[in-house]
């Protein structure tokens, strides 16, 4: 299953004939399935392959076009000879990352931060390469292929996404699943799947046992809460799996009951669908939970996140080079807003207000003054744009989060990064739970996963699993592919 759940999840497969009635078996459609999923996986490496060539002539064709720097030029050739070995080195190493399997991370930032971290490395390699072989290639070209291929790499991307989500629309490679728990895990297990057109797997349903939860709606993790499903009452039965023609149940309630799991499992098996399931663990969704395989084991631990040097080097470095760059660049339009905003309401500019930072530190964030002087300093922000606290320019500059700019202040002072969890109230952080807590271990950011998502219309410690996933899987070239989806789709605000 994909990368963004916090649980494994287990199958019991078994062989079935297929069922009467319907215009193909359920184990005709998982075959169907199978060979759709090694297609795109093919398609997907022929892709990257072309795009990663294409991207690099056109790299070299602007270098030369634009006379950039001295002015090199190269045997077509070679130009050729080299943009293919170099897109074979960089799809292999994609390969070995593990680009290529069926599933996709939370909000896509993963296969993005693939994109980066390989691409650096395959540079290197080659670079080395060429160095050894005698054959160096100037340095501007190289500055115009390394914006030009990720870039593309990330769009092709994006498209590949797009036509396999039609395809699957079109009824090409199903296999239709229905999620058993509307709870977090259930939400986690739904977004996987809907992000992760690959594998073919599409959530028909939900059913949660909860009345209070019956005829609701299940979104999933998303940019915009845009995709979401019905909620069904319980349970899982064989006449509501035959009804649904349904050819996989998800059990997504890790605590659920051993009773009512076997009788689930009989429903499901007497229906001739296959069964996946979210092995009860006894703790926290919200936990901190790692897996190690020993020899065949899944073994789970709890613990912290460890330090480390390097990273958090780079990263410094990250936040004091951006920052200055973006203040430097962006401080015309920096006074273009101050204006804006005190011609548009009295009061001032800038509003402050104290945060809490990492290890539950306190600082003063700044940013642009977005209400009215009369809104209390600290309060629950709005969750939607016509609050009568916000100002005209105050709802521009939330719908764009430019009022987060000033922040880069707060960035260079140390106090915040330019990726992280956002930086919390105090009076909040007071009523956390030791879970949530946790996500006070590292430096809270400008930018981060919650700001990406939809849910970030709502309270931040009611959506903590964005803030978990990527305490866990932070690197460099993550933080580096958060800044690149920030600047294609944080213009969303309310």
């Amino acid at each position: 299953m994909p990368s963004i759940q916090t649980e494994p999840v287990t199958e019991i497969r078994y062989a079935y004939p297929g069922r009467t009635g319907q215009s193909n078996s359920a184990g005709e459609r998982g075959g169907a399935a199978a060979r759709f999923q090694r297609t795109v996986s093919l398609c997907e490496i022929v892709a990257d392959w072309i795009t990663i060539i294409l991207g690099a002539r056109l790299g070299y064709f602007l270098y030369w076009t634009l006379a950039i720097g001295k002015h090199v030029q190269y045997p077509g050739r070679l130009v050729w000879t080299a943009a293919s070995a170099f897109a074979t080195v960089m799809v292999l190493m994609l390969d070995r990352a593990g680009a290529y399997r069926s599933s996709n991370s939370l909000l896509r930032v993963r296969e993005t931060e693939h994109i980066l971290r390989v691409f650096a490395q395959a540079l290197l390699a080659v670079f080395v390469a060429s160095f050894l072989a005698s054959v160096l290639f100037a340095r501007w070209l190289l500055v115009l292929c390394l914006a030009l291929i990720p870039l593309a790499l990330f769009l092709q991307k994006h498209l590949l996404y797009v036509l396999i989500r039609r395809l699957h629309q079109l009824g090409y490679g199903n296999e239709r699943v229905l999620i058993y728990g509307a709870g977090g895990t259930g939400r986690r297990v739904y977004s996987a799947l809907r992000r992760s057109p690959k594998l073919g797997l599409i959530p028909v349903a939900v059913v949660d046992d909860d009345p209070g939860k019956a005829d609701g709606t299940l979104f999933e993790l998303a940019y915009e809460r845009r995709r979401g499903t019905k909620i069904i009452a319980g349970p899982v039965t064989t006449e509501l799996v035959d009804s649904l023609r349904v050819d996989l149940v998800i059990i997504a309630i890790p605590s659920m009951r051993s009773e009512t799991f076997l009788q689930t499992v009989d429903q499901v098996l007497a229906a001739k669908a296959k069964v996946s399931f979210v092995p009860s663990q006894y703790l926290s969704p919200e936990s901190w939970v790692d897996y190690r395989d020993l020899d065949g084991i899944l073994l789970a631990s709890t613990g912290q996140p460890m330090e480390r040097f390097w990273y958090e080097m780079a990263k410094r470095t990250l936040d004091v080079v951006g920052s200055l760059m973006l203040i430097a660049l962006g401080s015309p339009f920096f006074f273009l807003l101050a204006v804006l905003i005190k011609l548009d309401s009295r009061g001032p500019v800038f509003f402050r207000q104290e945060r809490m930072g990492k290890n539950g530190s306190r600082f003063h964030i700044c940013k642009f003054r977005t209400m009215s002087p009369e809104a209390l300093a600290y309060d629950y922000s709005p969750k939607e744009s016509t609050d009568y606290r916000i100002t005209r320019i105050g709802r521009f500059l939330r719908k764009t989060s430019l009022d987060e700019l000033p922040q880069l202040v707060n960035v260079l002072a140390g106090s915040m990064s330019l990726v992280g969890p956002r930086p919390e109230m105090p009076f909040i952080v007071e009523q956390y739970s030791p879970q949530q807590a946790q996500r006070l271990q590292i430096k809270p950011g400008i930018t981060g996963l919650w700001q990406l998502s939809g849910d970030r219309a709502f309270l931040i410690h009611e959506n903590i699993e964005y803030d978990f996933y990527y305490i866990r899987h932070r690197n460099f070239f993550m933080d580096l592919a958060i800044l690149l989806h920030t600047s294609i789709f944080a213009m969303r605000g309310i």
